[in-house]
């Protein structure tokens, strides 16, 4: 079920982006923003008039930007530029992506310093309201003068050049325009740049993989906290006291969300005066560490809500002093460095949950039966599920490495230093897809746990989730085909459902 969100441009809000990747809301323009869209594009015209030479408008591109281009031919150097620039390769980038692309353009030329005229915008939102989308291939950006090769198969759709994707079936451009209302347009001075220009590419697989992690650390925290159940162990390094004088504020919330989750659990009370002194340090500093990767995950979003926002593309057309001002917007380096970042929570969140299922399997730290099976040696149980999440965990660690430390020069040096955020966006969603399939494998193996303890209950919160894991996979009693099993607690991590204990509004308060 759709509903229609009110976009204004420049004011985009996590939940709006949020709710457009999932594809549940349709997007209507403010009307408002379309007088400064119309202006920009008379501030083009009238320089064409005045036979000015402005880079962009009419001349070349790049290394070739001192060579001036004849009026008569601004129309086919548009069409050239498109062309010249669909040079990517790779797997298509699937639907949901590609809508929020189109969504991040159309937003960010409706700001009104584009140079556009109002029916390139109209034209993109029409793509987007039929759900007709450009076969975008996610390889061949450097996140540098924009996303220029992913952008311009984007942009090559409007022209009827290359194939769309509409409900499942690939199609030719002019097919799928004709789905949208639409025919293939004569892009005017300008237009071709402003639409290859621009970090909405790899702003958009930046957004794809804080929302992947938004639902890994929810499902993280509930994990860790059955975990703490399993394990028996303490609670006192919740406390709001100890949070309080270190006063990172990610520890402190993320305390509060454990201490919630474990509140009033009978299993907790049955070992109060216990002789164990203090716990591992993957059950003992989870508010740290989990603390510390909300703080950054808060960072990342802050910076991938402001390029959500941005006008990105380049030069830009200040319309109220007649200027058009030539520089590097298009250089996505706040979206390179944010996204390795957020690469290193999504490692940390899958590496701190690795540790603790180690635990749950290993008798001597965990007092259960070995690898979470009764019967240990006729059945294996939980052992070679950490094995998987050892080898999951530790992937991880090769693909956080920063992308943005990388770069190629380009375009003849023209171009010599480049950002690589497209890379580094890109990579977040397979990183997240490891660290989800490693907190299922701990939501299972903690579940597991807390049933050996019975009849001793856990908090009413907790014993709601595992309730979720028992109906659809039964108590490990005997070795059996686990696969399906993974597959199920991985959906639901993927999913967000673990979002009913620990909201998202949570994480960004």
């Amino acid at each position: 079920m759709t509903h229609s969100l009110l976009i204004t441009p420049g004011q985009l809000t996590l939940d709006q982006l949020r709710a457009i990747h999932q594809r549940s809301a349709d997007i209507q323009l403010d009307p408002a923003c379309r007088a400064a869209i119309e202006a920009s594009a008379r501030t083009v015209n009238e320089i064409i008039a005045s036979q000015r030479t402005v880079y962009g408008i009419n001349t070349g591109f790049g290394l070739l930007a001192r060579t001036s281009i004849p009026d008569d031919q601004l129309v086919t150097l548009q069409r050239n530029l498109l062309l010249s620039h669909c040079t990517g390769t790779g797997p298509l980038l699937d639907d949901a992506t590609v809508g929020l692309i189109l969504a991040l353009k159309m937003t960010s030329l409706a700001r009104g310093f584009s140079g556009v005229r109002w029916e390139v915008i109209e034209a993109l939102h029409k793509l987007h309201q039929a759900r007709v989308y450009p076969c975008i291939p996610s390889q061949g950006s450097v996140g540098a003068s924009g996303d220029l090769a992913p952008l311009a198969h984007m942009s090559a759709v409007l022209i009827g050049v290359g194939e769309v994707r509409h409900e499942g079936r690939v199609m030719d451009a002019v097919e799928g325009l004709a789905i949208a209302g639409l025919e293939p347009m004569t892009l005017g001075p300008k237009e071709g740049l402003a639409l290859i220009n621009g970090t909405q590419v790899s702003t958009a697989l930046a957004l794809r993989g804080l929302f992947a992690t938004e639902k890994l650390f929810v499902s993280a925290v509930v994990a860790g906290s059955l975990t703490v159940e399993a394990l028996k162990g303490s609670y006192a390094p919740f406390d709001p006291r100890i949070q309080a004088v270190r006063g990172q504020p990610g520890q402190i919330d993320v305390a509060a969300l454990y201490r919630e989750l474990l509140h009033d659990s009978e299993i907790n009370k049955s070992h109060i005066d216990c002789k164990r002194v203090q716990d591992p340090y993957s059950l003992r500093c989870q508010p740290q560490v989990m603390g510390a990767c909300l703080d950054h995950l808060r960072f990342a979003a802050g910076v991938f809500l402001r390029e959500a926002n941005a006008v990105s593309d380049n030069p830009l057309v200040f319309s109220a002093d007649g200027d058009v001002l030539s520089g590097g917007n298009f250089h996505a380096e706040p979206v390179a460095m944010a996204a390795d970042v957020l690469a290193l929570v999504i490692a940390e969140v899958g590496a701190l949950s690795e540790r603790r299922i180690a635990q749950l399997v290993d008798p001597a730290l965990s007092g259960l039966p070995a690898f979470l099976v009764k019967e240990g040696g006729l059945n294996s149980g939980f052992m070679i599920a950490q094995v998987t999440s050892a080898a999951l965990a530790s992937e991880n660690k090769t693909l956080a490495h920063p992308a943005s430390v990388d770069s190629l020069p380009t375009s003849a040096n023209q171009e010599d230093h480049v950002s690589m955020a497209t890379f580094a966006a890109r990579r977040l969603l397979d990183m997240a897809g490891n660290s989800s399939a490693v907190v299922a494998i701990e939501l299972l193996a903690a579940a597991q746990g807390v049933e050996f303890h019975r009849p001793l209950q856990s908090s009413p919160q907790l014993n709601d989730v595992i309730a979720l894991i028992r109906s659809q996979v039964p108590h490990y009693e005997q070795d059996r085909y686990f696969a399906p099993d993974i597959a199920a607690a991985r959906a639901w991590v993927e999913e967000g459902t673990f979002e009913r204990w620990v909201p998202y509004s949570r994480l960004h308060a």
